[in-house]
Protein backbone atom coordinates (compact mmCIF):
# COMPACT_ATOMS: atom_id res chain seq x y z
CA UNK A 1 0.00 0.00 0.00
CA UNK A 2 2.76 2.43 0.96
CA UNK A 3 4.64 1.74 -2.28
CA UNK A 4 1.48 2.38 -4.32
CA UNK A 5 1.04 5.73 -2.56
CA UNK A 6 4.64 6.65 -3.29
CA UNK A 7 4.29 5.74 -6.97
CA UNK A 8 1.07 7.77 -7.17
CA UNK A 9 2.62 10.78 -5.38
CA UNK A 10 5.24 11.06 -8.13
CA UNK A 11 2.49 13.00 -9.95
CA UNK A 12 3.19 15.90 -7.55
CA UNK A 13 6.22 16.93 -9.63
CA UNK A 14 4.30 17.61 -12.88
CA UNK A 15 1.49 19.16 -10.81
CA UNK A 16 4.04 21.57 -9.34
CA UNK A 17 5.19 22.59 -12.84
CA UNK A 18 1.58 23.16 -13.99
CA UNK A 19 0.68 25.17 -10.88
CA UNK A 20 3.79 27.32 -11.29
CA UNK A 21 3.30 28.14 -14.98
CA UNK A 22 -0.50 28.26 -15.19
CA UNK A 23 -1.78 29.47 -11.81
CA UNK A 24 1.13 31.60 -10.50
CA UNK A 25 0.37 31.18 -6.77
CA UNK A 26 2.30 32.93 -4.00
CA UNK A 27 5.87 32.03 -3.07
CA UNK A 28 4.81 30.30 0.16
CA UNK A 29 2.46 27.90 -1.64
CA UNK A 30 5.05 27.20 -4.36
CA UNK A 31 7.84 26.57 -1.85
CA UNK A 32 5.74 24.12 0.18
CA UNK A 33 4.41 22.32 -2.92
CA UNK A 34 7.90 21.97 -4.41
CA UNK A 35 9.32 20.70 -1.11
CA UNK A 36 6.56 18.07 -0.79
CA UNK A 37 6.99 17.01 -4.44
CA UNK A 38 10.68 16.29 -3.81
CA UNK A 39 9.87 13.57 -1.24
CA UNK A 40 8.52 10.87 -3.62
CA UNK A 41 11.25 11.77 -6.12
CA UNK A 42 13.77 11.10 -3.35
CA UNK A 43 12.17 7.72 -2.73
CA UNK A 44 12.42 6.84 -6.43
CA UNK A 45 16.11 7.80 -6.50
CA UNK A 46 16.72 5.64 -3.44
CA UNK A 47 14.76 2.71 -4.91
CA UNK A 48 16.63 2.96 -8.23
CA UNK A 49 19.98 3.14 -6.45
CA UNK A 50 19.24 0.00 -4.45
CA UNK A 51 18.28 -1.80 -7.65
CA UNK A 52 21.46 -0.62 -9.39
CA UNK A 53 23.59 -1.72 -6.43
CA UNK A 54 22.40 -5.30 -7.02
CA UNK A 55 24.60 -5.20 -10.13
CA UNK A 56 27.44 -2.97 -8.90
CA UNK A 57 27.86 -3.62 -5.16
CA UNK A 58 27.33 -1.18 -2.25
CA UNK A 59 30.43 0.96 -2.90
CA UNK A 60 29.52 1.91 -6.46
CA UNK A 61 25.83 1.97 -5.50
CA UNK A 62 26.57 4.61 -2.87
CA UNK A 63 28.52 6.64 -5.41
CA UNK A 64 25.64 6.46 -7.91
CA UNK A 65 23.16 7.64 -5.30
CA UNK A 66 25.45 10.51 -4.28
CA UNK A 67 26.00 11.55 -7.90
CA UNK A 68 22.35 11.50 -8.96
CA UNK A 69 21.18 12.81 -5.59
CA UNK A 70 23.62 15.74 -5.65
CA UNK A 71 22.69 16.84 -9.16
CA UNK A 72 19.87 18.99 -7.71
CA UNK A 73 22.40 20.55 -5.30
CA UNK A 74 24.48 21.74 -8.24
CA UNK A 75 21.43 23.03 -10.08
CA UNK A 76 19.97 24.77 -7.01
CA UNK A 77 23.33 26.45 -6.40
CA UNK A 78 23.68 27.69 -9.99
CA UNK A 79 20.16 29.14 -9.99
CA UNK A 80 20.92 30.87 -6.69
CA UNK A 81 24.17 32.31 -8.12
CA UNK A 82 22.28 33.62 -11.16
CA UNK A 83 19.67 35.15 -8.83
CA UNK A 84 22.37 37.00 -6.89
CA UNK A 85 22.08 34.92 -3.70
CA UNK A 86 25.69 33.98 -2.82
CA UNK A 87 24.90 33.49 0.87
CA UNK A 88 22.16 31.01 -0.06
CA UNK A 89 24.63 29.09 -2.23
CA UNK A 90 27.28 28.79 0.47
CA UNK A 91 24.72 28.08 3.19
CA UNK A 92 22.99 25.32 1.24
CA UNK A 93 26.31 23.67 0.31
CA UNK A 94 27.64 23.78 3.88
CA UNK A 95 24.28 22.60 5.18
CA UNK A 96 24.33 19.74 2.70
CA UNK A 97 27.68 18.49 4.01
CA UNK A 98 26.52 18.77 7.63
CA UNK A 99 23.07 17.23 7.12
CA UNK A 100 24.46 14.28 5.17
CA UNK A 101 27.06 13.52 7.84
CA UNK A 102 24.86 14.01 10.88
CA UNK A 103 21.20 13.72 9.91
CA UNK A 104 21.26 11.22 7.03
CA UNK A 105 23.94 9.01 8.56
CA UNK A 106 22.35 9.31 11.99
CA UNK A 107 18.89 8.29 10.79
CA UNK A 108 20.37 5.44 8.72
CA UNK A 109 22.26 4.07 11.74
CA UNK A 110 19.19 4.42 13.95
CA UNK A 111 16.98 2.69 11.35
CA UNK A 112 19.46 -0.16 10.84
CA UNK A 113 20.51 -2.99 13.12
CA UNK A 114 22.99 -2.55 15.95
CA UNK A 115 26.30 -4.31 15.32
CA UNK A 116 26.07 -4.27 11.53
CA UNK A 117 29.49 -4.01 9.85
CA UNK A 118 30.26 -0.94 7.76
CA UNK A 119 33.14 -0.17 5.40
CA UNK A 120 35.40 1.67 7.85
CA UNK A 121 38.25 2.33 5.44
CA UNK A 122 36.04 3.74 2.70
CA UNK A 123 34.12 5.99 5.11
CA UNK A 124 37.29 7.33 6.76
CA UNK A 125 38.79 8.08 3.34
CA UNK A 126 35.71 10.08 2.37
CA UNK A 127 35.76 11.91 5.70
CA UNK A 128 39.43 12.72 5.17
CA UNK A 129 38.52 14.32 1.85
CA UNK A 130 35.89 16.47 3.56
CA UNK A 131 38.51 17.53 6.11
CA UNK A 132 40.90 18.58 3.32
CA UNK A 133 38.13 20.64 1.71
CA UNK A 134 37.33 22.44 4.98
CA UNK A 135 41.02 23.30 5.45
CA UNK A 136 41.25 24.75 1.93
CA UNK A 137 38.04 26.73 2.44
CA UNK A 138 39.77 28.54 5.32
CA UNK A 139 41.87 30.73 2.98
CA UNK A 140 39.03 32.65 1.26
CA UNK A 141 36.79 32.39 4.34
CA UNK A 142 39.17 34.06 6.80
CA UNK A 143 39.84 36.81 4.25
CA UNK A 144 36.07 37.18 3.84
CA UNK A 145 35.62 37.84 7.55
CA UNK A 146 37.49 41.10 7.03
CA UNK A 147 35.84 43.29 4.42
CA UNK A 148 33.36 42.42 1.68
CA UNK A 149 33.11 38.59 1.35
CA UNK A 150 31.89 38.97 -2.23
CA UNK A 151 34.88 40.99 -3.50
CA UNK A 152 36.45 39.87 -6.76
CA UNK A 153 39.88 39.18 -5.26
CA UNK A 154 38.38 36.38 -3.15
CA UNK A 155 36.80 34.84 -6.23
CA UNK A 156 40.25 34.89 -7.87
CA UNK A 157 41.73 33.23 -4.76
CA UNK A 158 38.94 30.62 -4.81
CA UNK A 159 39.51 29.47 -8.42
CA UNK A 160 42.82 27.56 -7.97
CA UNK A 161 41.63 26.06 -4.68
CA UNK A 162 38.49 24.81 -6.41
CA UNK A 163 40.56 23.30 -9.22
CA UNK A 164 42.77 21.47 -6.68
CA UNK A 165 39.74 20.04 -4.88
CA UNK A 166 38.22 18.80 -8.13
CA UNK A 167 41.48 17.14 -9.16
CA UNK A 168 41.90 15.43 -5.77
CA UNK A 169 38.33 14.16 -5.80
CA UNK A 170 38.50 12.79 -9.34
CA UNK A 171 41.79 10.97 -8.71
CA UNK A 172 40.74 9.45 -5.37
CA UNK A 173 37.28 8.51 -6.60
CA UNK A 174 38.64 6.82 -9.73
CA UNK A 175 41.00 4.67 -7.67
CA UNK A 176 38.30 3.85 -5.13
CA UNK A 177 35.70 2.90 -7.75
CA UNK A 178 38.17 0.51 -9.37
CA UNK A 179 38.67 -1.12 -5.99
CA UNK A 180 34.91 -1.38 -5.42
CA UNK A 181 34.43 -3.01 -8.82
CA UNK A 182 37.18 -5.55 -8.22
CA UNK A 183 36.00 -6.49 -4.73
CA UNK A 184 32.41 -6.88 -5.96
CA UNK A 185 33.57 -9.12 -8.83
CA UNK A 186 35.58 -11.28 -6.42
CA UNK A 187 32.82 -11.55 -3.83
CA UNK A 188 30.72 -13.98 -5.88
CA UNK A 189 27.59 -12.01 -4.98
CA UNK A 190 24.44 -13.12 -6.80
CA UNK A 191 21.72 -10.65 -7.73
CA UNK A 192 18.42 -11.23 -5.96
CA UNK A 193 15.50 -12.50 -7.94
CA UNK A 194 13.24 -9.76 -9.26
CA UNK A 195 15.93 -7.05 -9.32
CA UNK A 196 15.54 -4.43 -12.03
CA UNK A 197 17.87 -4.71 -15.02
CA UNK A 198 20.73 -2.22 -14.70
CA UNK A 199 19.62 -0.07 -17.72
CA UNK A 200 16.13 0.26 -16.21
CA UNK A 201 17.55 1.31 -12.83
CA UNK A 202 19.84 3.89 -14.43
CA UNK A 203 17.01 5.26 -16.58
CA UNK A 204 14.79 5.65 -13.51
CA UNK A 205 17.65 7.43 -11.74
CA UNK A 206 18.12 9.82 -14.64
CA UNK A 207 14.41 10.63 -14.99
CA UNK A 208 13.95 11.14 -11.24
CA UNK A 209 17.01 13.40 -11.14
CA UNK A 210 15.71 15.50 -14.06
CA UNK A 211 12.34 15.94 -12.36
CA UNK A 212 14.10 16.79 -9.10
CA UNK A 213 16.17 19.45 -10.86
CA UNK A 214 13.08 21.14 -12.31
CA UNK A 215 11.28 21.05 -8.97
CA UNK A 216 14.39 22.44 -7.26
CA UNK A 217 14.41 25.42 -9.62
CA UNK A 218 10.89 26.34 -8.51
CA UNK A 219 11.97 25.91 -4.89
CA UNK A 220 14.89 28.35 -5.27
CA UNK A 221 12.85 31.03 -7.05
CA UNK A 222 10.23 30.98 -4.27
CA UNK A 223 12.79 30.87 -1.42
CA UNK A 224 13.17 34.61 -0.80
CA UNK A 225 9.42 35.20 -0.63
CA UNK A 226 8.99 32.22 1.66
CA UNK A 227 11.74 33.49 3.98
CA UNK A 228 10.07 36.89 4.34
CA UNK A 229 6.62 35.38 4.89
CA UNK A 230 7.91 32.87 7.44
CA UNK A 231 10.00 35.44 9.31
CA UNK A 232 13.12 33.27 9.08
CA UNK A 233 16.62 34.41 8.17
CA UNK A 234 17.87 33.63 4.68
CA UNK A 235 20.87 31.93 6.33
CA UNK A 236 18.66 29.55 8.33
CA UNK A 237 16.50 28.66 5.35
CA UNK A 238 19.53 27.98 3.14
CA UNK A 239 21.63 25.98 5.61
CA UNK A 240 18.73 23.97 7.04
CA UNK A 241 15.59 23.90 4.87
CA UNK A 242 17.13 24.14 1.38
CA UNK A 243 19.97 21.77 2.36
CA UNK A 244 17.58 19.15 3.76
CA UNK A 245 15.16 19.42 0.83
CA UNK A 246 18.03 19.37 -1.67
CA UNK A 247 19.30 16.21 0.00
CA UNK A 248 15.92 14.52 0.02
CA UNK A 249 17.27 11.83 -2.30
CA UNK A 250 20.02 10.85 0.14
CA UNK A 251 17.67 11.10 3.14
CA UNK A 252 14.96 8.93 1.64
CA UNK A 253 17.32 6.50 -0.03
CA UNK A 254 19.52 5.95 3.02
CA UNK A 255 16.57 5.40 5.34
CA UNK A 256 14.78 2.95 3.04
CA UNK A 257 17.97 1.02 2.35
CA UNK A 258 19.01 0.94 6.02
CA UNK A 259 15.61 -0.44 7.06
CA UNK A 260 16.11 -3.26 4.56
CA UNK A 261 19.29 -4.28 6.34
CA UNK A 262 21.77 -2.87 3.79
CA UNK A 263 23.55 -0.59 6.25
CA UNK A 264 26.84 -0.66 4.41
CA UNK A 265 25.18 0.84 1.33
CA UNK A 266 23.22 3.37 3.44
CA UNK A 267 26.34 4.66 5.20
CA UNK A 268 28.20 4.88 1.89
CA UNK A 269 25.39 7.04 0.51
CA UNK A 270 25.51 9.49 3.43
CA UNK A 271 29.27 9.93 3.71
CA UNK A 272 30.16 9.76 0.02
CA UNK A 273 27.47 12.33 -0.69
CA UNK A 274 28.99 14.78 1.79
CA UNK A 275 32.43 14.25 0.24
CA UNK A 276 31.05 14.80 -3.23
CA UNK A 277 29.37 18.05 -2.19
CA UNK A 278 32.56 19.32 -0.52
CA UNK A 279 35.05 18.32 -3.22
CA UNK A 280 33.01 18.24 -6.42
CA UNK A 281 29.76 20.21 -6.24
CA UNK A 282 31.13 23.17 -4.26
CA UNK A 283 34.27 23.78 -6.38
CA UNK A 284 32.28 23.10 -9.57
CA UNK A 285 29.77 25.79 -8.61
CA UNK A 286 32.63 28.21 -7.84
CA UNK A 287 34.24 27.62 -11.25
CA UNK A 288 30.97 27.60 -13.22
CA UNK A 289 29.90 30.85 -11.55
CA UNK A 290 32.50 32.66 -13.69
CA UNK A 291 30.19 32.00 -16.65
CA UNK A 292 27.14 33.69 -15.07
CA UNK A 293 29.01 36.35 -13.04
CA UNK A 294 29.67 37.63 -10.55
CA UNK A 295 32.01 34.77 -9.69
CA UNK A 296 31.31 33.08 -6.36
CA UNK A 297 34.01 33.25 -3.64
CA UNK A 298 33.98 30.27 -1.26
CA UNK A 299 34.07 32.65 1.70
CA UNK A 300 32.08 30.66 4.25
CA UNK A 301 30.92 32.04 7.59
CA UNK A 302 32.70 30.70 10.66
CA UNK A 303 29.45 28.97 11.68
CA UNK A 304 29.43 27.04 8.41
CA UNK A 305 33.09 26.01 8.59
CA UNK A 306 32.82 25.12 12.27
CA UNK A 307 29.75 22.94 11.68
CA UNK A 308 31.42 21.09 8.78
CA UNK A 309 34.61 20.52 10.78
CA UNK A 310 32.73 19.35 13.89
CA UNK A 311 30.54 16.96 11.88
CA UNK A 312 33.59 15.47 10.14
CA UNK A 313 35.46 14.81 13.39
CA UNK A 314 32.44 13.38 15.23
CA UNK A 315 31.48 11.02 12.39
CA UNK A 316 35.08 9.83 12.06
CA UNK A 317 34.99 8.84 15.75
CA UNK A 318 31.63 7.09 15.26
CA UNK A 319 32.68 4.93 12.28
CA UNK A 320 36.22 4.22 13.50
CA UNK A 321 35.37 0.81 15.00
CA UNK A 322 33.74 -0.38 11.75
CA UNK A 323 30.32 -1.20 13.19
CA UNK A 324 27.01 0.62 13.51
CA UNK A 325 25.09 1.19 16.74
CA UNK A 326 21.66 2.73 17.12
CA UNK A 327 22.67 4.95 20.03
CA UNK A 328 25.33 6.49 17.80
CA UNK A 329 22.62 7.36 15.30
CA UNK A 330 20.66 9.08 18.06
CA UNK A 331 23.80 11.01 19.09
CA UNK A 332 24.39 12.23 15.51
CA UNK A 333 20.75 13.33 15.14
CA UNK A 334 20.93 15.14 18.50
CA UNK A 335 24.09 16.99 17.47
CA UNK A 336 22.44 18.05 14.21
CA UNK A 337 19.40 19.31 16.15
CA UNK A 338 21.66 21.37 18.42
CA UNK A 339 23.40 22.90 15.40
CA UNK A 340 20.04 23.76 13.82
CA UNK A 341 19.07 25.64 16.98
CA UNK A 342 22.37 27.51 16.81
CA UNK A 343 21.78 28.37 13.14
CA UNK A 344 18.41 29.81 14.15
CA UNK A 345 20.15 32.35 16.39
CA UNK A 346 22.91 33.18 13.91
CA UNK A 347 20.94 35.48 11.59
CA UNK A 348 22.11 36.90 8.26
CA UNK A 349 25.45 38.60 7.89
Amino acid sequence: MARKLLWASLALAPITFVVDFALHPGDVALFVLAAVALVPLAWLIGESTEQASEHTGPGIGGFLNASFGNAPELIIAMFAVADGLPNVVRGSLAGSVVSNLLLVLGVAMFAGETGKRIDRNSLLLQLGLVGVAVLLFLAPSIAGWHGNPERHSLAVLTAPLAAVLLAVYLVVQTVQLRGFRQSHAESGYEEREGAWPLPRALLALALATAATAGTSEILVHSLDGFAKAAGLSQFFISIVIVAVVGNAAEHGGAIVIARRGKLRLATEIAVSSSAQVALFVTPAVALLSWAVTPALPLAFRWEELGAMALATVVVALVVFDGSSKRWQGVALISLYTALVVGFGFAGDR
